[in-house]
């Protein structure tokens, strides 16, 4: 009695996205999610012109930026101006009461001194 082996070739399973099968017949395979909800401009557009579209908003978006740093600028300007000139009025102002009060004591200094003299008292 002599055994004979055979060789027996293996069963090929369905193949599937996981390399594994459920066995439950009536369960569907999942596929990727399809985004219905997106718009169909944005469906539409390629990315080369999204592309494109961006770069003009960002040169749009600079060129806002540069002349809202400009009017600030100009804003930050008249504002040291218009600072400037209330310090040197303030620093005249502050002169001339010093310039009138030293006056009034040097004229107060030669009323004493002109009453000493013999002209005066003589």
């Amino acid at each position: 009695m002599a055994t004979e082996v055979k060789a027996t070739t293996p069963v090929e399973l369905r193949g599937s996205s996981g390399g594994r099968v459920s066995g439950k017949g009536w369960k569907h395979s999942k596929s990727a999610t399809r985004r219905s909800h997106l718009p169909a401009g944005v469906k539409a557009r390629t990315w080369e012109e999204r592309m494109e579209k961006e770069k003009k908003e960002g040169a749009i978006k600079k060129l806002e930026q540069e002349l809202k740093e400009e009017k600030n600028a100009e804003f930050t300007r008249r504002k040291d101006v218009t600072a400037q000139r209330k310090k040197a009025a303030l620093e005249r102002q502050q002169f001339e009461e010093m310039k009138a009060k030293m006056s009034a004591k040097k004229a107060a200094r030669l009323k004493r001194k002109a009453g000493r003299s013999k002209k005066v008292n003589g």
